[in-house]
C-alpha cells in the first residue's frame, strides 16, 4: 500500500523521447555486463544487480525523456553515466550503509576520486565496477569539455561521491536533517548539479567560464538540482524510507521537523519543489538575459546559455516522466495519460496550461500579493535556546566613542540627496543602535584597534543596509543601484592601489576600512575579503529587485541570500583571515566547515529577524524576514511562523554543537592536520559562539527594534519632511564624482551627500 497519495505536480512543459532509446537500451546493459555491475555480489548475498533488474530501472528511457535532443552515441554516453551513478548508489548501500562501514566506505570514496583527476593524472587500474565504470566514463567524457568543465564536473562528481558519509552519518545516529542542511547537502550528494553538468555535455552548451560562478547560473543550478531532489524523494519515500531504512527524504525531514502525517508532509515538499520551479522560470526570464550584454557574451556564447536553460528545462520534464514509469519507485497512477490528451510516450506529461489543482497559480499569487505596511504590531518573541554565555571586550567604552566620531567624520549624519527626511542617521540614534556593543562581544578577544575596525564595518554594513532602500527603493532605480554598487568595488583595489575621490559617506567609510584592514593581509586573504564585501553590497541589489517587484522571496533562496544581506561571511571573516596560512585552505571548502559556518549564519540572522519583524514588515514595507517569508510559504499566522522559525533556529544550534563535538575531531584526522591547524579551527568555532551569543544579546538590549522607538523615529521623519531639508550642505548634497561616472552612462543619479 502507498504511503500517501502522489499530489498534484506542477508540470509546465510537456516531456519529449529522443528517437535513439532502443540503441541507448542495448548498449548500457551491454556497458553495465562488460563493467561488472551486473555480476557484482551484494555482502548479504545474491547481485547488487542482475539484467531484469536493470532492465525495470531502465535508465536509457530516463535518459531519452531528460536529454530528447542529442544524438545517438551522446545519448549512450549519458545513459551509461546514469547507470554509473544509480549503481554507485545501490552498491554503496549494499555494501557499506546497510552494515554501517564507516571505514570500507572511507577507503571505497577516496579510491574512487582517483579516477577523476581534472588535471591529466593517470588514474590506477580498477578494482571494482564502480572504479570500472569511472575510469571508463571519465576517459570518454572529458575529452570532449574544457578546463574549466572539467574541473566544476569533478567537483560535483567528488560531491555526490563523498558526501554519501554524510548519509551514512545520519543513519549511525538514527536521527533525520533540519530541513536547511537537508536542502543544501541533498544538492551535494543527490548529484543533480552533476546532471547540470551532464546537460552541458549532451548539447554541446557549455555555459562559458566566465558567468559560471554568477548569482543567475548558480540560481538556475541551485533551482533545478533541488526541484530533481524534491521530486525524487517523493517518489522514492516508500523505497528508502520503509524498505531500506534511509532517513535522507524531504518528505521524512517535514514529517519529523513539524510533527505533520506523511501526506501533509508530501503536500508540503511538492509546494517547495513547485516554488522551486517557479525561482528558475523567474530566474531564467528575468536575470539571465542581462548576463549576455554584462559580460559581453557571443552570439554563439548566448545561444549554448539559452540552449542549457532548455535542456534544464528538458530534463525536469523528462524526469518526471520517467519517474512516474520506472520501476524502482512509488508511481501507481502517476503516468495516467490526460483524458482526452494524446496517447503515447510522454502523454502523461502533457497537462493543460493551467490545472486547478496545481499548486503553482495559487503559489505564485501569493508571493506578489502580500499587503504593504501591514500593521502586524510588536512579534512576543520566544524563548531562545542559546547554549553559549557571551563575553564583552574591556575596551568597549572607548570603541563606542571611536564609532561615533568616525561615522560623524564619514558623514553618516549629513544631508543627503534622495532622501526626503535629510539624513538617514543622526548621533542619538547610532548611539542607541550601538554597533560598538555588538562587536564587543563578537569579538570580544581583539585589541583596542580590531575592534574599532570591526565597529566601523558593522556601521558601515548597517548604514548601507538603511541607505539602499531608502534612497533606490524609493524611486524604483535597480539600475542606478547597480552602477553604484560598480563603483563601490573601486574603493577596495586588491593592490592597494589608487581610487576615487570618495563622493559619499558610504565611499568615504569603505575607502578607510578598505585601508585599514586589507593593508596587512596577505593577497590571497585580501581577495576573500574583498568577494565577501562585495556579495553583501550586491545582495543589497537581490532585496531592492524583490522590493521593486513586491514579491515575497522563495524560502530556499532567502535562506541562501540572507547569509549575505546580513553581512555574515564579512563579519566572520575578520578573524578568520586573521589566521589565513594556519589552515589549509581546502579544509574551508569541507562538508563539516561548510556546515558549521552557515547553522552559525542562519542563527544569527534568524535572531535579527525575530527581532525586527515589526520594524521590517510594518514600518518599512519589506518581506525579507524569515517570519514573513514562512508566513507566506506555509500559509500560517505569524504566531506560528514564529514558532517555526526559532526551532529551525533551534535545529542550526543543536547541529552547530554537534558538529564541534564530533565534527572537527573527524576533520582533524580526515586532513591529518597539525596542532597549529587544530588549534586555529577551535578558536574559530569559539569565535563563532561568541558571535551567535553576542549577536543575540545585542538585539535584546538594542533600541533599534523597539516599538517605541520605531514609532519616535517615524514621526521625527514626518517632521522632517513637512518641514523640507534644513541645515549644511542641503542645497549642495549631490555625488561628485560618482555623479559624472553615473550620467555618462546615461543613469539617473538617486544616492548623494554633502560636498
Amino acid at each position: 500500500m502507498a504511503s500517501f497519495t502522489l499530489p498534484d505536480f506542477y508540470l509546465p512543459h510537456p516531456a519529449r523521447l529522443n528517437p535513439h532509446l532502443e540503441r541507448s537500451r542495448a548498449h548500457s546493459t551491454d556497458w553495465a555486463r562488460r563493467m561488472g555491475m551486473l555480476d557484482a555480489p551484494a555482502p548479504r548475498g545474491g547481485m547488487v544487480w542482475d539484467e531484469a533488474g536493470l532492465a525495470g530501472m531502465d535508465y536509457a528511457l530516463m535518459c531519452a525523456y531528460t536529454h530528447p535532443d542529442c544524438d545517438g552515441p551522446t545519448l549512450d554516453l549519458i545513459t551509461d553515466w546514469y547507470v554509473w551513478v544509480f549503481f554507485f548508489d545501490d552498491d554503496f548501500l549494499e555494501r557499506f550503509k546497510r552494515p554501517r562501514d564507516r571505514a570500507g566506505a572511507e577507503e571505497h570514496l577516496d579510491r574512487l576520486e582517483l579516477f577523476t583527476a581534472a588535471d591529466g593524472r593517470e588514474a590506477p587500474e580498477p578494482r571494482t565496477a564502480a572504479e570500472a565504470g569511472l575510469d571508463d566514463l571519465w576517459r570518454r567524457t572529458v575529452p570532449l569539455m574544457s578546463e574549466g568543465w572539467r574541473r566544476r564536473f569533478a567537483l560535483s562528481t567528488r560531491n555526490l561521491m563523498a558526501e554519501s558519509m554524510w548519509e551514512l552519518d545520519y543513519i549511525d545516529r538514527g536521527q533525520v536533517a533540519n530541513p536547511i542542511e537537508y536542502v543544501q547537502m541533498r544538492r551535494r550528494v543527490g548529484g543533480a548539479p552533476w546532471s547540470a553538468g551532464l546537460v552541458e555535455c549532451a548539447l554541446g552548451a557549455e555555459v562559458p567560464d566566465r558567468i559560471a560562478g554568477t548569482r543567475p547560473m548558480r540560481v538556475l543550478s541551485d533551482a533545478f538540482s533541488d526541484a530533481v531532489h524534491l521530486r525524487n524523494d517523493l517518489f522514492s519515500y516508500q523505497r528508502e524510507v520503509e524498505e531500506e531504512g534511509e532517513n535522507s527524504n524531504a518528505v521524512l525531514v517535514f514529517e519529523r521537523f513539524l510533527g505533520c502525517t506523511v501526506q501533509e508532509a508530501a503536500d508540503l515538499v511538492n509546494e517547495l519543489l513547485t516554488s522551486r520551479l517557479l525561482q528558475f522560470e523567474d530566474t531564467a526570464l528575468n536575470e539571465v538575459a542581462p548576463l549576455f550584454g554584462e559580460y559581453a557574451l557571443a552570439p554563439d556564447e548566448q545561444a549554448r546559455v539559452a540552449a542549457y536553460v532548455k535542456g534544464l528545462q528538458d530534463w525536469q520534464s523528462g524526469g518526471h516522466e520517467w519517474h512516474a514509469r520506472s520501476s524502482r519507485y512509488m508511481n501507481d497512477g502517476a503516468a495516467a495519460p490526460v483524458p482526452g490528451g494524446p496517447p503515447g510516450p510522454g502523454a502523461s506529461a502533457v497537462r493543460p496550461a493551467a490545472v486547478p489543482a496545481s499548486p503553482a497559480p495559487r503559489r505564485r499569487a501569493r508571493q506578489y500579493s502580500r499587503r504593504l505596511l501591514e500593521p502586524v504590531g510588536h512579534l512576543p518573541l520566544p524563548e531562545i535556546y542559546m547554549p553559549y554565555a557571551f563575553p564583552t571586550s574591556p575596551h568597549l567604552e572607548a570603541a563606542r566613542e571611536h564609532c561615533l566620531d568616525w561615522a560623524e567624520a564619514m558623514g553618516m549624519f549629513d544631508a543627503m540627496t534622495g532622501v526626503p527626511f535629510a539624513s538617514v542617521w543622526s548621533r542619538e540614534r547610532m548611539a542607541g543602535i550601538d554597533l560598538a556593543h555588538c562587536a564587543a562581544m563578537i569579538h570580544a578577544e581583539a585589541g583596542v584597534e580590531q575592534l574599532f575596525l570591526s565597529a566601523d564595518w558593522l556601521a558601515w554594513g548597517t548604514y548601507g543596509d538603511d541607505v539602499y532602500p531608502v534612497v533606490f527603493g524609493a524611486g524604483r532605480d535597480l539600475a542606478a543601484a547597480k552602477a553604484y554598487d560598480e563603483r563601490l568595488a573601486l574603493f577596495m583595489p586588491l593592490d592597494l592601489g589608487s581610487t576615487p575621490e570618495p563622493a559619499d559617506p558610504l565611499e568615504r567609510g569603505l575607502d578607510d576600512l578598505w585601508r585599514r584592514t586589507a593593508g596587512p593581509m596577505p593577497e590571497p586573504a585580501r581577495r576573500r575579503f574583498r568577494d565577501a564585501v562585495r556579495a553583501m553590497t550586491a545582495s543589497w541589489l537581490w532585496e531592492l529587485d524583490n522590493q521593486i517587484r513586491h514579491r515575497v522571496p522563495d524560502p530556499v533562496d532567502y535562506v541562501e541570500m540572507r547569509r549575505q544581506t546580513f553581512g555574515s561571511d564579512m563579519t566572520i571573516s575578520l578573524a578568520r583571515l586573521a589566521r589565513w596560512d594556519e589552515v589549509p585552505q581546502e579544509v574551508y571548502r569541507s562538508r563539516v566547515m561548510h556546515e558549521l559556518s552557515t547553522a552559525a549564519q542562519d542563527y544569527a540572522a534568524f535572531v535579527n529577524d525575530l527581532h525586527s519583524y515589526q520594524k521590517e514588515v510594518e514600518f518599512e514595507g519589506e518581506f525579507h524576514n524569515i517570519v514573513a517569508v514562512l508566513e507566506n510559504f506555509l500559509d500560517v499566522d505569524r504566531i506560528r511562523a514564529r514558532d517555526i522559525a526559532n526551532d529551525l533556529m533551534t535545529a542550526r544550534m543543536k547541529q552547530f554543537e554537534y558538529l564541534v563535538e564530533h565534527g572537527l575531531p573527524q576533520l582533524f584526522e580526515e586532513y591529518g592536520l597539525d596542532e597549529t591547524a587544530r588549534a586555529a579551527l577551535t578558536r574559530q568555532a569559539d569565535e563563532l559562539k561568541d558571535w551567535m551569543s553576542g549577536i543575540l544579546e545585542w538585539h535584546r538590549r538594542c533600541v533599534r527594534y523597539q516599538e517605541a522607538e520605531l514609532r519616535r523615529t517615524r514621526a521625527r521623519d514626518a517632521a522632517a519632511l513637512a518641514a523640507g531639508p534644513t541645515g549644511l550642505g542641503t542645497s549642495a548634497a549631490r555625488l561628485a564624482s560618482s555623479a559624472a561616472a553615473l550620467r555618462g552612462n546615461g543613469t539617473r543619479v538617486a544616492f548623494g551627500a554633502p560636498s
